[in-house]
Parts: structure tokens; sequence; C-alpha cells
């Protein structure tokens, strides 16, 4: 049973059925959810959370039966931190948010694969997570 934390760009491309990835992230969604647990945290759950014009609609869709909400563990907020700060002394644009490395530092501190369509800074700066990305 491997269980996935599931960035919030794949849950707004469901929720918006976007065009382009829709189909992707709902057949990736599906994949993982048979394979395990879908796991959120409070920085994914807010990423999210802007579409909705309240909390309990929000919680409608992000039920229980759909995913787990996981708080970040403390480790994940020390290696969040200390990988933006290679990122930024490699020349990385402020522009980055730092939330992306909190979601690969928690990826990478329980052992979670991780669902994205945002790889590259994933791989690069948390080579130890399974990235599932197009």
């Amino acid at each position: 049973m491997a269980t996935t934390l599931v960035d919030a760009n794949v849950l707004i491309d469901v929720m918006n059925d976007d065009e382009e990835w829709t189909d992707w992230s709902a057949a990736m969604l599906a994949h993982c959810a048979d394979q395990g647990a879908l796991v959120i945290n409070p920085i994914i759950y807010a990423e999210v959370s802007y579409r909705f014009e309240t909390r309990e609609a929000l919680d409608d869709v992000l039920s229980p039966a759909f995913v787990t909400r996981e708080d970040l563990p403390w480790a994940s907020a020390f290696l969040a931190a200390r990988v933006y700060q290679q990122y930024r002394a490699t020349g990385g644009a402020r522009q980055t948010p730092l939330p992306d490395f909190f979601i690969g530092a928690h990826a990478a501190v329980r052992g979670y694969q991780l669902l994205t369509r945002d790889a590259r800074r994933y791989r690069t700066y948390f080579p130890t997570v399974r990235v599932i990305a197009p």
C-alpha cells in the first residue's frame, strides 16, 4: 500500500474540469487511491480553498472519504527551509513559493509518493520522493 500526497494542481484540474489536464489528473487520482491513501496537508488545503465560497463547501469536496488530512511534521518544516535556502543560493527565483518546498518535504519526511504536475522542482530538491507526474 502506497500513501500519496496530492498536490493542489491535480485537485484543481479536476475541480475546474481543466480541458488539458482533467483526464490525466482524474485517472492518476483514481490509480493512486487504488494503491492506498490520498493525503493532503494544510498548505494544499489552502491552495485549493480560494475557489470556494465557504469552508463547508470545500470540506464537502475534500471529504475524509476522499482524502486524509494530515498536519505537517515538524521535521518537514526544517527540511523545507533548508532546501529552499539551497534553491535560493543556487539562483532560484523568489517567485517560487515556499509552500512547494513544504509539500515536497512532507512527502520526503513521511516517505509518501507525490502526485503533481510540477515534477521538476520536486525531483531536483527531493530526490528520495517518488514523483508521479506527466
